[in-house]
């Protein structure tokens, strides 16, 4: 299949690209500059010019390609509600040019914050809680009543290169800042976690094999202990780890205080079982904890 991917030289879509073209598939991906577009003719992608702002070209893209890939999304958390809308935008103008088509169109989402202090499973669906202004998934699935195999992939905090592991390089910048890492009370609550490479091989499993109004979760570890994680940023950084209450969380997370303290485990066993996908990759805190990983 020829497969059309936003965000395809992100840290996900970079890796479902190379996933994707290693088994077979091609990849038209969306590139919103230069740097982008070299990179992606590198992975031996083709190169659409184009940005989740500019609608036209999200639909020539979902329009002329056998299926579509969601990835990208605007990751600036103070201005969350507004980069949701942009969002929900790109999602609907490309759900509308694939109406009645019976492609496979993939939207990401996340598994925090569908059912907090519980372990969420694939079967539960989200709110609409105005808490959470990412729609991605309510957005995307509706299609599934329009003719379209549309579908959910819910990530939690992914790791494996470059430095990068979801929300936790948030963390580690914070605590750059404010000379000490931090965690909520006794830093129990526990954050779900995958290795990239099992996560886009999931995204090429649910292209190939998943179904319409499907949603999966890319979860490897269902939950890891938030202090477990502090505690190796604060070595990282050679900074004190230090509790704090729930209500200083928002002078010291900023914009990300809304996921501090909060329980978020999840589990992939419903995943597993209707894709056939097994993750192998090694752990958040053995990978994190490597030296050298976040390069500080």
């Amino acid at each position: 299949m020829r497969i059309f991917i936003t965000g395809a030289a992100g840290f996900i879509g970079s890796a479902t690209t190379k996933e994707l073209i290693a088994h077979g598939h091609q990849v038209l991906g969306l590139a919103r500059s230069d740097a982008n577009a070299e990179a992606l003719e590198k992975l031996g992608a083709q190169v659409h010019r184009g940005s989740l702002e500019d609608l036209d070209s999200l639909k020539a893209g979902a329009r002329d390609t056998d299926g579509t890939i969601h990835c990208a999304f605007i990751h600036d958390f103070a201005k969350f509600a507004e980069n949701g809308q942009i969002d929900k935008r790109a999602i609907t103008a490309m759900g509308d040019v694939l109406e009645g088509s019976g492609k496979p169109f993939i939207v990401t989402s996340g598994t925090g914050l569908v059912a907090p202090n519980m372990v969420v499973t694939e079967d539960m669906r989200r709110d609409g809680s105005p808490h959470m202004p990412r729609v991605s998934e309510e957005t995307g699935l509706a299609y599934a009543k329009r003719g379209v195999r549309a579908m959910a992939i819910r990530l939690p905090q992914v790791h494996g290169a470059d430095g990068k592991a979801g929300l936790i390089g948030y963390l580690l910048e914070g605590a750059r800042r404010k000379g000490a890492a931090a965690y909520v009370g006794e830093g129990r609550e526990r954050w779900a976690a995958a290795h990239r490479q099992d996560v886009v091989r999931l995204y090429r499993l649910a292209l190939e094999k998943g179904v319409a109004d499907g949603i999966y979760h890319a979860v490897g570890e269902e939950g890891v202990p938030m202090l477990e994680v502090i505690e190796v940023i604060g070595r990282a950084l050679d900074v004190p780890t230090v509790s704090i209450r729930k209500e200083e969380a928002g002078d010291y997370y900023g914009p990300l205080a809304m996921f501090a303290g909060l329980d978020m485990p999840a589990s992939s066993a419903l995943t597993q079982q209707r894709l056939g996908w097994t993750p192998t990759g090694i752990g958040l805190i053995a990978d994190i904890g490597q030296p050298g990983y976040f390069n500080v």
